[in-house]
Formats: C-alpha cells, sequence, structure tokens
C-alpha cells in the first residue's frame, strides 16, 4: 500500500488524542441531544457499497473466495458508477420515510470508498471514475435534510500493518508482518478525514472489532478523537457485545434488541443506549445477482413496527449496483413502504417503546399520553390488550378515529375489532391514557 503524507491537521488531531487520559465518558450536550434525535428518527437506509459490487457476489466475496490481494486491486479499475446520482438515493430514502442514511465509507476489503490522503486505495486514486462519492452524498443529505452516519471497518484485509491477523484474511497474500500501532494511527487518520470534510456527521458505525476480540484496540483514544472532531457524532459498533465506553447506541445486525434468531446477540446484553437493528432486503449485505431472498413488503413493514415496539431503530440495507443505481426490487418495496410510513408514521416516529412489552401478536408504542396498539398477527375479531398501567380514556380506530367497543375484565381490556380489521397488514388502535 502507498502512503500519501499525513496533512499537519490530521497529525496534530492524532497526536493531541494520544496524550488524552482515557476516562468515563460523559458525552456532551450536543451528543445527548443528537442521541434524542436518533430515537425519534425510527427508521434509516444501510448502504453497502465498493468495488466488491462488480463481481455480483457479496460484500464478503474476497474472503470467502479466498482471493488474494494482489488479484482483488485488479477489480478496481472496473468500478465506474456512471450511473451514480447520490440525490435521487436520499430522495428514495426520503420518500420511503427514512430520516438518516449510514454508508460504507470502507468495508473489510480496505478500499475507502472517499478521497483519503493517507492511502491510494481508495475510489479517486484506483478507479477511472475519481470522484468522491460520500462528498456527494453529504452534499444531497444535507439539501434534503437527511442525516448521515459512517460505516467504518475496523478490520482491515488489505492494509500490510494489519497485523497480527485476525480470524479472517487469512489467505490474502500479505507478508507476516506489520506494526498494529502503525494501523490504528492509519484508521484514526481516515476518522479524522471523515469527520473534517464531509460537514456535521452524525455518527460512525463500526464493524469488524470482533474479528481480533484480544487486540488492543485503544478503543477509547479512537472514540475520544471522533467526539473531540464532532461531539454530537454518535458512536456505535456492530462487536455484538454489550455496549463499551464511549459509544452512544447499541446496534443489533439481523436481530431485534433480545433476540438472537440471527446468530450474533448471545452476548449483546442490552444496555441503556439508545437502540438500532439492521437488516437486509434480500439474503446479503452488498450487491448479490443471485441474490432472489427478497423479503416482502408485509415483512419488512412488521420489522420496522416491531423495532419501534422495541424502543429500537430499524436500519434497512440495500447494495447497490456496480454502476450506481439501487436496484429495482428494492426500489419498488421501498416506495410501497413510503406509502405506509406516509399514512401510519406518526405511530412510529418520535414513539418509544409501548406500555404492553412486546407479544406474539404484535407491539406498542407511545407518544406523550398517546398509546399505539400494533396488531400484526391475530385471528379474532375479539381482542385482549393486556394490562397496563394507566387508564384508558379513550379507545380509536387509528385511521378512521371512529371509537371501538371495549370493556375492561380481570385479564385486560377487551377491544371488539371492526369487520375487515384483518385486511391491514398493521392493525393500528390509538389509546388515550391518563
Amino acid at each position: 500500500m502507498v502512503q500519501k503524507s499525513l496533512s499537519i491537521s490530521l497529525l496534530v488531531a492524532a497526536l493531541c488524542c494520544g496524550t488524552m487520559q482515557a476516562q468515563n465518558y460523559v458525552p456532551t450536550k450536543e451528543n445527548l441531544e443528537n442521541r434524542e434525535w436518533f430515537q425519534d428518527a425510527k427508521f434509516g437506509m444501510f448502504i453497502h457499497w465498493g468495488i466488491y459490487s462488480v463481481l455480483g457476489v457479496h460484500e464478503w466475496v474476497m474472503e470467502t473466495q479466498s482471493i488474494d490481494k494482489k488479484t482483488y486491486e485488479k477489480i478496481a479499475p472496473f468500478f465506474n458508477p456512471t450511473a451514480f446520482d447520490a440525490e435521487s438515493w436520499v430522495l428514495l430514502a426520503k420518500s420511503a420515510g427514512m430520516k438518516y442514511i449510514t454508508v460504507t465509507s470502507k468495508h473489510h476489503d480496505g478500499f475507502a470508498m472517499f478521497d483519503s490522503k493517507l492511502t491510494d486505495w481508495d475510489i479517486m486514486d484506483r478507479t477511472v471514475y475519481k470522484k468522491d462519492v460520500l462528498k456527494q452524498l453529504a452534499e444531497a443529505c444535507r439539501k434534503h435534510g437527511l442525516k448521515l452516519f459512517f460505516y467504518y471497518s475496523q478490520l482491515d484485509w488489505n492494509h500490510p500493518d494489519y497485523y497480527p491477523r485476525g480470524e479472517t484474511g487469512n489467505k490474502t497474500g500479505r507478508p507476516d508482518e506489520g506494526d498494529w500501532e502503525k494501523y490504528l494511527d492509519f484508521m484514526n487518520g481516515q476518522l479524522t478525514e471523515l469527520l473534517t470534510n464531509y460537514g456535521d456527521v452524525a455518527g460512525i458505525w463500526f464493524d469488524g472489532w470482533w474479528d481480533k476480540k484480544e487486540a488492543n484496540w485503544e478503543l477509547r483514544k479512537t472514540y475520544d478523537l471522533i467526539h473531540s472532531l464532532q461531539p454530537q457524532a454518535l458512536i456505535g459498533s456492530n462487536h455484538h457485545q454489550a455496549p463499551m465506553d464511549g459509544e452512544d447506541f447499541q446496534m443489533f445486525e439481523k436481530d431485534l434488541p433480545g433476540e438472537n434468531k440471527g446468530g450474533f446477540s448471545a452476548e449483546a446484553k442490552i444496555g441503556k443506549l439508545p437502540l438500532e437493528t439492521a437488516e437486509t432486503m434480500a439474503h446479503r449485505w452488498g450487491f448479490s445477482l443471485q441474490d432472489r431472498a427478497y423479503k416482502s413488503t408485509k415483512e419488512l413493514i412488521h420489522y420496522l413496527v416491531k423495532a419501534a415496539g422495541h424502543n429500537s431503530n430499524f436500519l434497512l440495507n440495500v447494495g447497490p449496483m456496480p454502476n450506481g443505481k439501487i436496484q429495482p426490487e428494492f426500489v419498488d418495496t421501498l416506495k410501497i413502504i413510503g406509502e405506509w410510513t406516509s399514512k401510519n408514521g406518526e405511530t412510529i416516529y418520535g414513539t418509544r417503546g409501548g406500555p404492553v412489552p412486546p407479544q406474539t401478536w404484535g407491539v406498542t408504542t407511545q407518544k406523550n399520553n398517546s398509546a399505539f396498539v400494533h396488531i400484526l398477527d391475530w385471528k379474532s375479531n375479539s381482542f385482549l390488550l393486556p394490562n397496563f398501567s394507566g387508564t384508558i380514556t379513550s379507545l380509536v380506530d387509528f385511521n378512521s378515529k371512529k371509537p371501538l367497543e371495549y370493556e375492561s375484565t380481570a385479564f385486560g381490556t377487551l377491544i371488539q375489532l371492526p369487520d375487515k380489521w384483518s385486511g391491514e397488514m398493521d392493525y393500528i388502535i390509538e389509546v388515550s391514557i391518563k
């Protein structure tokens, strides 16, 4: 890897950070305000995009097909996304009801999708496209009022100083030597670039710590650097553990908080930070030509609703094609989701987990003195809402605002649902609570 000169500003930031004494993290006022916004936002778009899209397999293709570094680097010149339009991506997300975008700035292959001055293994130096897609996306997000998060892989299959190797990247043909401290400096240098060259950044979405769990990642040094550059920036890590000191939100990969269906969350005890769950629209994260395991619109809307009922955000992934377009199957699904959020978004945005914990039939959300009962799976016209603290003063069909008949019982509130309610993919009852 060819190293470029480190600018004075980056060097000063790195040196200052290195002298900071790690203490228990105390978030700033700006950070706490951003956490509150994050919890209100509820819905975001995840974007996995890189040179791996050229192969049409997935973002892990370098590892799963044992492609060595020298061979993999031949892919970069073929990446020329002339159809990329940052504004169309942002408008698609916005029309779907999404409030923020999280995009891969660097995935495990180490390739930077931005203009990094610390390496030539980036979109500006190795592709014929030679445009900074992150800068275009940041400008479009500002224009249309969406916030932007950067995904950054701590794991790096390309960098020579990512050594000793972890659990992955052992077939890349790199020499068995390297300087771990130099790699950490490189990583912090790239993070400094991301946090100084692209305007306000809502947060950093880390991934890859799990590759070397026992390594000295010097996380607080990195986290303090981020917070010093942009105090409001939220830090989260897909490490599948309980939150670590310096982090601002907790994420769950392919799982709702408290579940472990995806097999990643066995050690992810739920902390007290804002929550987010990430899921794919098909099976893979990055563009996969043969991936036809498309989730239905109903399935994804239910996931959004269930996430809100678990007091969590929902980060829904797309893997754009190598030409820069988002594949039509995803566009069509997002448009339908947008129709649902435009009609029912009040029951999701700005809410927190409701008065009744998640049930097999669905979830509840709450905003001030209004609770929203989301019935996702129920067979009868008589519905029993479990008891909860507070007194019900009114109970109506959310969309029509027509009162529903109900009576209190020892087991809960028995509600008579209207005829044809089951035609809704999510039947919503609005409950006013005293």
